[in-house]
C-alpha cells in the first residue's frame, strides 16, 4: 500500500481498496490509482456550496391607503354642496355664521363671480360673515329690504333626531334665527361630529341676555323648570366662543350678554325648554332652534347623506 508520509488518511483508504496489481500490470494500475487519486484531491478541495434559501423582502404596495377628511374638508364639502343644490339665480339668501357656513359663504362667492349665478341678494347674521361676503362682492341687504328668504344656509353646534338645533356658539344666535326663521327652506350643514341622540350635554346651550340685571336674569334662568339642574354661566371675552377667554364680559354683535347653560343630561323637553327661555324677562333669545331645519347636510367619513325633506329619516337616534 502507499506510504502514510505520502497519503493522508483518507486517501490511504482509497487506495487500499485498490491493492497493486502484479507486476505485468501494474503501470497500468499505478496510472487509473494516480486518476482516482487526483479526483479525490481535486473533490475535497473544491467545497461544496450549499444554497440557502434567503428570505424574501416584502414587495412595496402600490395601494395607497386613502386618507381620511379632515374636520375642515368635510365642513367645505357640505357647505359647497348646499349653495349647489340650493341656490339659484334671482335668489334671497340668508348667510350664516361660524366656520362651516364660512364654506358656503365662499361659495356663493366663487359662483357669482364666475356668472353661474346673477341677480343674488344675500343676507348676513353677524359681522363677520358681512365682511366675508364683501370681501367677495356678494350683494347684502337686510331684513329692512327683504323679509322673506328664498333659503338660507348654517352651521349647528347640535342636531338630535328630529332635527333640532343648538345654534350659538359663535355668540350669533339672535341675528340667525331672526334671518333663518323667514326662510322659505333653512338648510343645515354639518359634520358627523355634531350629531347627538339629545341635545344638552354635547354642547353648551347659549342664551342672549339683556346687560341689565344681568346676574338675576341669569339666577332666573336657571331656576326655570325645564333646564333644571343645568349650570348657567356668563360667557367672558370673546362672544364668539363658549371657552374663556378674556376677563371682560362678552358681548354680541347686538350689544347683548350671553349666558351658556351646561348640562349632564338630555334636555328632556325641548320645546318646553324653548318657550319658558323665550318667555323670561331678561332673555332676548336662545340658541334652540326648533322645527325649522328643512334639511340637514352631513358629512362622514363614508360620504355625504342628507336628513330631512327629500332626505332620509335621522339614522342617528
Amino acid at each position: 500500500c502507499a506510504s502514510s508520509a505520502l497519503y493522508p488518511q483518507s486517501d490511504r483508504c482509497l487506495l487500499d481498496a485498490f491493492p497493486f496489481p502484479p507486476l505485468h500490470s501494474r503501470r497500468r494500475t499505478v496510472i487509473m490509482s494516480a486518476a482516482l487519486l487526483c479526483s479525490s484531491v481535486a473533490l475535497r478541495a473544491v467545497p461544496l456550496s450549499v444554497s440557502k434559501a434567503q428570505p424574501k423582502k416584502p414587495r412595496a404596495s402600490t395601494t395607497t391607503r386613502a386618507m381620511s377628511p379632515s374636520q375642515d374638508e368635510l365642513k367645505k364639502l357640505v357647505g359647497y354642496k348646499a349653495v349647489d343644490d340650493h341656490v339659484l339665480s334671482g335668489m334671497v339668501v340668508g348667510l350664516g355664521t361660524g366656520s362651516t357656513a364660512y364654506f358656503a359663504v365662499e361659495r356663493l362667492g366663487q359662483k357669482i363671480a364666475s356668472g353661474e349665478l346673477t341677480d343674488i341678494v344675500a343676507i348676513p347674521t353677524s359681522e363677520r360673515t358681512r365682511e366675508q361676503a364683501e370681501s367677495l362682492k356678494i350683494p347684502l341687504c337686510t331684513l329692512n329690504e327683504n323679509s322673506v328668504l328664498d333659503v338660507a344656509i348654517d352651521g349647528a353646534d347640535e342636531v338630535d333626531p328630529d332635527l333640532a338645533l343648538v345654534k350659538g356658539g359663535g355668540g350669533a344666535l339672535l341675528r340667525e334665527k331672526m334671518v333663518e326663521v323667514m326662510a322659505k327652506k333653512f338648510v343645515v350643514i354639518v359634520d358627523e361630529s355634531k350629531l347627538c341622540k339629545g341635545l344638552g350635554p354635547g354642547f353648551p346651550l347659549p342664551v342672549e341676555i339683556t346687560p341689565f340685571c344681568h346676574m338675576h336674569t341669569l339666577r332666573t334662568i336657571a331656576a326655570l323648570p325645564s333646564v333644571k339642574g343645568c349650570e348657567a354661566v356668563l360667557r367672558m371675552g370673546s362672544s364668539s366662543t363658549n371657552k374663556p377667554d378674556g376677563d371682560e364680559i362678552a358681548v354680541t354683535d347686538n350689544g347683548n350678554y350671553i349666558v351658556d347653560l351646561h348640562f349632564k343630561t338630555p334636555i328632556a323637553d325641548v320645546n318646553a325648554a324653548a318657550a319658558e327661555l323665550k318667555n323670561t324677562v331678561g332673555v332676548v333669545d336662545h340658541g334652540l332652534f326648533v322645527g325649522m331645519s328643512y334639511q340637514v347636510i352631513v358629512a362622514g367619513s363614508d360620504g355625504i347623506r342628507v336628513a330631512g325633506t327629500v332626505g332620509e329619516k335621522a339614522w342617528w337616534g
